[in-house]
């Protein structure tokens, strides 16, 4: 709920006064309910505080106990606060006003440096531990809070953001060339692999899962958790799966509504959010409070264009959610004088890197500015449903089936599949068993021709990138989609711009993204529950379609054959700015500073594909997709140089 910050004497040596408060000048910039540091011998800490929970309300951060000796700062929403209070012995009177910033200090003073095992939430934190002379500091398991820091000499600092680091090293902040190179050469969403480094020398990160201890020895960092597969779940039933679905998800809702704030929630068409918007409306209605909800749609002028299955207005799906839900106050939002394009370097303000969420950076900030003014101090989402509580994808369970010779179960779920997608299921047929042997693909169509790269060939071989990215990536061939989903929950990396971009838009609107599809407690009962219970019947996504029943309307809970894509207008948005779109492109491939980072003449080719008079469809080309990237790095190397 705040931006923390803090120097340390790693020599125990004085410091200088000035630093401290120069730090916490720089986060000025963002809204905040108190302000202040606190000082000991070669130790200052500070907090930027938002006051987001009702035990937050004049809580005094940094808070030192005298008694145990301990001081801390933290930048949390602890989630598992009942089981907590009983394993820490806290007084039933105290439960209503204990801070979760104490409730991390006594974890700490019980279990030491696996307190953070015992934390379920979004939390970043230090604890100055004067006994021991030294800090010890967390962050949660998927990253959802940030926390880098920098070393010069015998001097560490730490912040929530980058920078005010930045104005307390010595000399300028340098590019650090291995973070651009994994930047620009990685294909997917996600920033870099290395989840130490930013894009600044001499300014590193924690990483998710991950604690660090700082002292007169030096910084020593651990693993504190590393996801592993549950047991499977053995019950007796559909109905006692439906159950439990419904108990550990509905809690994971429920904790996240601890706010004596309003309460908002993003809201699309599909089963995730719709979900999350359910339970919490019923939980608030309780209360006697209402639900805020925020939801995107396309440009009044935008005519869509035919992209499959996808659905690019989901209005009529999102309507039926809040009718049949009840207790919501709704906003349709499609922000008319916006685009992605013209919004760059505020975002590039807010995230202090490069990024590659392009498509979507208007709506997404946008709701964040409609929730500050609703008073919202929580945005609930359900960003991570895909992976955890709508998981079921039908073809490659069937391909499982096969894998596993059950022959009669594949024969049914396949025929009826096929049937509810209106579908031959000839057709189905081949698509499964392009997932039974993957290999075959590539022999029937021929040779594939290597994608078109982003990153400048020489940069990549001489920071040796691709290596480093195939040590972490395994071929996408070798692995089934119940392989990629294990390991999305192992690997720090692939959430962490999630939780990057949220601490940053928190802190600028005051509002926190929560996400109960991220819960680890409903990520590890998703992951225990058998294959058979998200394909069933002919029906993907089973598990939460059943136990949804009576809380989702059925025009959403059984839709099965339409899926909502967010900014499908993005090109009809730029229209206006397309030549200057186009003029700035050009003169990103003729800018020297870029000349040994992107590859100029690939781009050249993608710029001259683009054409005058794009159409829409263009927003999910690649040709457009590497020249936006490679311009909102161009635009972030601008600053530097």
């Amino acid at each position: 709920m705040s931006a923390i910050a803090g120097i340390y004497s790693m020599q125990h040596g004085p410091l200088d006064p000035e630093l401290g408060p120069r730090l916490m000048q720089q986060l000025q910039r963002y809204p905040a309910d108190d302000s202040r540091g606190w000082m000991a011998e070669g130790v200052f800490l500070g907090c930027h505080a938002q006051w987001i929970t009702p035990q937050s309300r004049d809580e005094r951060l940094p808070y030192y106990d005298p008694q145990r000796n301990l001081a801390i700062v933290a930048d949390a929403i602890i989630d598992n606060r009942s089981e907590l209070f009983g394993q820490l012995q806290v007084v039933r009177e105290d439960w209503d006003s204990i801070p979760d910033s104490l409730l991390i200090l006594l974890a700490y003073e019980k279990w030491g440096d696996q307190a953070p095992v015992h934390l379920i939430g979004d939390f970043a934190f230090m604890i100055w531990d004067a006994d021991k002379q030294r800090l010890f500091g967390a962050r949660d398991f998927s990253g959802t809070r940030t926390l880098y820091f920098h070393r010069s000499g015998s001097r560490f600092s730490f912040c929530t953001v980058i920078h005010p680091l930045l104005t307390i090293m010595d000399g300028g902040p340098g590019l650090n060339e291995d973070w651009v190179s994994e930047y620009l050469a990685g294909q997917g969403r996600t920033d870099v692999a290395d989840m130490f480094s930013t894009v600044y020398q001499g300014v590193q990160q924690l990483p998710p899962s991950h604690s660090m201890t700082v002292s007169a020895k030096g910084i020593t960092f651990s693993r504190y958790y590393t996801f592993q597969t549950p047991s499977p779940l053995k019950l007796r039933s559909n109905g006692e799966y439906e159950e439990a679905f419904r108990e550990v998800f509905g809690r994971a809702v429920s904790d996240r509504l601890r706010t004596h704030l309003a309460v908002g929630a993003n809201l699309s068409g599909g089963l995730d959010s719709g979900s999350v918007v359910s339970f919490a409306a019923e939980e608030l209605r309780r209360s006697g409070k209402p639900l805020y909800t925020f939801s995107s749609y396309p440009l009044d002028n935008f005519t869509g264009f035919k992209l499959g299955q996808r659905v690019t207005d989901e209005r009529p799906y999102i309507q039926e959610t809040i009718d049949y839900v009840g207790n919501i106050k709704p906003s349709f939002l499609n922000f008319p004088d916006r685009s992605s394009y013209g919004e760059i370097d505020e975002w590039l303000d807010i995230m202090e890197m490069p990024y590659k969420f392009i498509e979507n950076s208007y709506w997404l900030k946008g709701i964040y500015e409609q929730a500050q003014l609703k008073d919202a101090g929580i945005l609930l989402s359900g960003q991570r449903g895909n992976w955890s509580i709508s998981w079921g994808p039908a073809l490659d369970y069937h391909a499982k089936l096969l894998r596993e010779f059950h022959w009669f179960s594949f024969y049914r779920e396949n025929k009826l599949y096929s049937r509810t997608m209106g579908a031959s299921r000839k057709r189905m047929l081949k698509l499964v068993s392009r997932k039974v042997f993957p290999g075959l693909g590539g022999l029937v169509s021929g040779k594939q021709e290597a994608p078109l790269e982003l990153i400048h060939p020489e940069f990549a071989r001489r920071t040796g990138v691709q290596e480093r990215l195939k040590e972490l990536e395994k071929p996408l061939e070798s692995q089934t989609v119940y392989d990629i989903r294990r390991e999305h929950f192992q690997q720090p990396h692939v959430w962490n711009v999630n939780g990057t971009a949220a601490t940053k838009l928190s802190l600028k609107y005051r509002v926190w993204d929560r996400d109960a599809t991220n819960d680890l407690r409903v990520i590890n009962f998703c992951m225990s529950v058998p294959e058979g219970q998200y394909v069933q019947n002919g029906v993907d996504r089973s598990l939460i379609r059943r136990a949804m029943e009576g809380r989702l309307p059925d025009k959403v809970r059984l839709n099965q054959t339409r899926r909502g894509i967010q900014g499908a207008d993005g090109i009809t948005r730029m229209l206006p700015q397309w030549e200057s779109f186009q003029q700035e492109l050009r003169e990103m491939l003729q800018d020297p500073r870029t000349s040994s980072y992107l590859n100029h003449t690939g781009l050249a080719g993608c710029l001259d594909r683009l054409g005058s008079e794009p159409a829409p469809l263009l927003i999910f080309n690649t040709d457009f997709r590497l020249l936006t990237r490679g311009l909102v790095f161009y635009r972030f190397l601008k600053r530097l140089t």
